[in-house]
């Protein structure tokens, strides 16, 4: 197949993106497709008569991929950095190559790669692409619309609350709310934004910190307990994995550098909360009206509830991410796995 593996974008999870999509398309170059990898934003000049070749050319685009640093990636550089100075965030060649493709591989992580409109775009000019739907990725996107849906379905999440800037002189008396809580983005992903808070003053700083990332937050209450990640494809939960920071909690650091958090899968956990944590995936995903594949986030506490935190639509695809160890503890090794996803996204929207 030709494949456009899909990557970059302008989210603070840019990095992420490109160092799980250069794994995807490297793997579907062995497993003998013609894969190119392409940034979503900055796009790939090239004449327009010869597109053609794009997808057999020799780097195969791999060159714009590039380690994942400490920090998050400098979106301002990004936008400078193109040729054009466009600021739409399709850029050059971009829907041309993939109407080419016979699949685009959605290789993006937060901001319009997974909000759903670009589902929506490409649902409009008929590309094929991997995935859930625009309206799944939409409603996964909104924490707190997520956190309602899950409350309406008798899912297990944290009470919270959503705030916006313009209210953000409320109390916490105001807003019904304790210490110790946790401050985040809305929409954000990768855990960017994200602030565990013990103190008044803590809340404050971390609701201005939050706010220069979105105008929305989501404030709940601190759960302490065990990490835990759980994916789902095709309607089926793979086997729960635990995770484990070395030090802190899970954040941007320590999902993204070599050695920070060690991951158990199968987890160490009971075959009652094993099943219980797998049957809630299942029921987040239906219930989110998502498709093909995701992955949910849970907290286990001390006295054995279960917390579900979120749904990630386009869930991290490095061989060492979550959801391909996952898929390997029972059996499914990463190439497989990527081919996998693109034929329930091939089944679920186009193969009628």
């Amino acid at each position: 197949m030709r494949i456009i593996v899909l990557a970059g974008g302008l989210s603070t999870e840019r990095d992420v993106s490109l160092s799980s999509s250069a794994g995807i398309c490297k793997t579907l170059l062995e497993k003998g497709h013609d894969a190119f990898l392409l940034d979503v934003f900055l796009g790939f000049p090239y004449d327009p008569e010869k597109l053609e070749e794009v997808f057999t050319l020799p780097g195969h685009g791999l060159e714009i991929a590039k380690n994942i640093s400490t920090s998050e990636p400098d979106i301002e550089a990004v936008k400078a950095s193109r040729p054009d100075q466009s600021d739409c965030f399709l850029g050059p060649n971009v829907i041309e190559l993939c109407r080419m493709a016979d699949i685009t591989f959605l290789g993006l992580h937060g901001g319009e790669g997974e909000n759903g409109k670009l589902q929506a775009t490409f649902d409009l000019l008929g590309i094929k692409y991997t995935g859930p739907d625009s309206l799944g990725c939409a409603v996964a996107m909104d924490k707190g619309f997520t956190k309602q849906v899950f409350l309406q379905k008798g899912i297990d999440t944290p009470a919270g609350v959503c705030l916006h800037q313009k209210q953000k002189e409320h109390s916490l008396d105001a807003l019904g709310l304790t210490l110790p809580l946790v401050v985040k983005p809305c929409s954000g992903g990768s855990s960017i934004g994200v602030y565990i808070v013990n103190t008044e003053e803590e809340y404050e700083a971390a609701l201005e910190k939050s706010f220069k990332y979105e105008d929305e937050v989501v404030i709940e209450d601190y759960i302490k307990g065990r990490e835990f990640a759980c994916g789902v494809i095709d309607g089926k939960a793979l086997p729960p994995i635990e995770i484990i920071p070395k030090t802190g909690f899970f954040d941007y650091a320590n999902k993204y550098q070599d050695g920070a958090t060690d991951e158990v899968c199968p987890a160490n956990i009971s075959k009652e909360i094993s099943d219980r944590m797998m049957e809630l995936t299942v029921k987040a995903f239906h219930a989110l009206k998502l498709n093909v594949y995701s992955r949910a986030d849970f907290l286990l506490d001390d006295d054995g509830n279960l917390y579900c935190l979120e749904m990630n639509t386009l869930p991290g695809m490095t061989a060492a991410s979550l959801l391909p160890k996952e898929a390997k503890a029972v059996g499914i090794e990463y190439g497989d796995l990527c081919e996998l996803i693109i034929q329930k996204s091939l089944e679920a929207r186009y193969q009628k």
